[in-house]
């Protein structure tokens, strides 16, 4: 199979200025739109159609929803019911509503999300014509809505454009999950040349230090975020180090070498019932296999052999504790993260993120950005303040804050302009399939 052609950076709007700025510029607006959602077909490339369709576990989703759930989004909150709404719009099929919304439970009823693999219509080709009917009304809208009604329109143009950055990072994710499950380990990429990378003398990871004091954490204003990144407030830090670089594949060798997976005092007790609960039993990561002469580990770019000097990709939250503990280390909160991410100037430019095309973690010993989305020890609840804002919109975060744990940092198939320090994402513990590692961290 070819390799995936690699879309050029998107320019960044709502990451270098507020969104209330562009609202006299619609030109640019509608060149962002077309950006995001070039990206996402372009991300499609080199499927087939039998590979849009299929769902291998309850988590993943289809490319094809997928497609149709990120255009939902656009119709459902800009043309149906936004505050620029076309007064005559017709919705594109009166079903779409409940195929493609996925938890907003005040629009209306939806598809079981467990069974989205079982739907062979709407074809990949009505869903296409979908996007591009949605696309059309959305322009349109964009070009003619009048000057306050646009303004209003904006921040929801603007969440719409990272919702589907969100989705295409998650495309990526299921592909990667629906490809594995094949015995014939297809490649959706020829493989780039940085995934053959390696980590050329380094030892072992150097301990970044932050004394204690009291910080401002949160999301500061001004330019575009998700509302749980709010509000700003202030946290006390003890003193703390933090490593200069992830976790690798070596060093978790070591630990299963060790007999890491076997020695419960390691796991916490939800971790420990986990691994002896799977059917398949956790003895590895996710998508590693054991393989004459040694390992391999399964990628977008096929199965091959295992590159000791990468960091350690698809590890739950309980596996990232139990190497930590095991290390005499511990995860950091996701405050101390953001604290060094910021006081160590760290830029996203930096990582390795979705733009670069390698869509797999590379050897970056001093990013805190990119590579892999990193587990911290920080549940994720909401900040002191935080009231989810009023509408559907409102279910976007909030109503999950609870039996999750905050990730920071962004992984090789994040958009590079989607993602910034505060940036908290969040997944149940036991989750393998998301391209997470860990860096470790410990008390100064």
């Amino acid at each position: 199979m070819s390799a995936a052609t690699t879309p050029p950076p998107p320019r960044v709007l709502a990451a270098d200025k507020p969104a209330a700025t562009w609202a006299g510029d619609r030109s640019l607006w509608i060149e962002r739109y077309r950006e995001v959602r070039e990206m996402t077909r372009r991300i499609t490339e080199p499927l087939r159609t039998e590979d849009f369709v299929l769902q291998t576990m309850p988590d993943v989703s289809p490319t094809k929803w997928h497609l149709g759930h990120t255009s939902w989004f656009f119709e459902q909150f800009l043309l149906v019911d936004g505050p620029a709404a076309e007064a005559n719009y017709r919705p594109f099929h009166p079903q779409f509503a409940y195929i493609f919304n996925s938890y907003y439970v005040s629009v209306g009823d939806r598809h079981c999300r467990n069974k989205r693999g079982t739907l062979s219509r709407p074809t990949v080709e009505e869903v296409v014509a979908y996007r591009a009917h949605v696309d059309k009304h959305v322009e349109r809208l964009i070009a003619d809505t009048g000057e306050s009604a646009f303004a209003d329109m904006v921040p929801l143009l603007e969440i719409g454009l990272n919702h589907e950055q969100q989705h295409q990072e998650l495309m990526l994710t299921d592909i990667k999950h629906v490809f594995a499950s094949n015995p014939l380990y297809p490649a959706y990429q020829e493989a780039p040349p940085a995934a053959g990378s390696t980590n050329t003398g380094r030892g072992q990871p150097r301990f970044l230090r932050f004394e204690e004091g009291l910080r401002e954490v949160g999301h500061a204003g001004g330019v575009f975020a998700y509302d749980n990144e709010g509000p700003r407030h202030k946290v006390y830090l003890r003193s703390f180090e933090i490593a200069d670089w992830l976790v690798t594949n070596g060093e978790f060798l070591e630990f299963m070498e060790d007999g890491g997976y076997e020695n419960v005092p390691l796991w916490l007790s939800a971790g420990a019932s986990a691994v002896a609960g799977d059917p398949k039993g956790w003895s590895q990561p996710y998508y590693w296999h054991r393989e004459r002469p040694g390992w391999f580990e399964f990628t977008l770019s096929g199965l091959r052999e295992l590159n000791p000097d990468e960091p350690v990709c698809h590890l739950s939250y309980y596996e990232a504790d139990a190497f930590a503990r095991w290390r005499g280390c511990r995860l950091p909160t996701e405050f101390e993260w953001e604290v060094a991410c910021r006081e160590q100037g760290c830029d996203p430019a930096g990582g390795s993120f979705l733009e670069d095309g390698f869509f797999h973690p590379s050897v970056q010993p001093t990013s805190l950005f990119g590579s892999l989305w990193q587990w911290t020890a920080s549940q994720y609840t909401p900040y002191p303040g935080f009231k989810p804002p009023a509408g559907s919109l409102g279910e976007y975060n909030g109503k999950f804050m609870c039996n999750q744990f905050v990730l920071r940092g962004g992984s090789c198939v994040t958009p590079r302009s989607h993602i910034r320090a505060t940036y908290r994402n969040f997944f149940p513990p036991e989750a393998r399939w998301q391209f997470s590692g860990l860096r470790l961290a410990r008390d100064a």
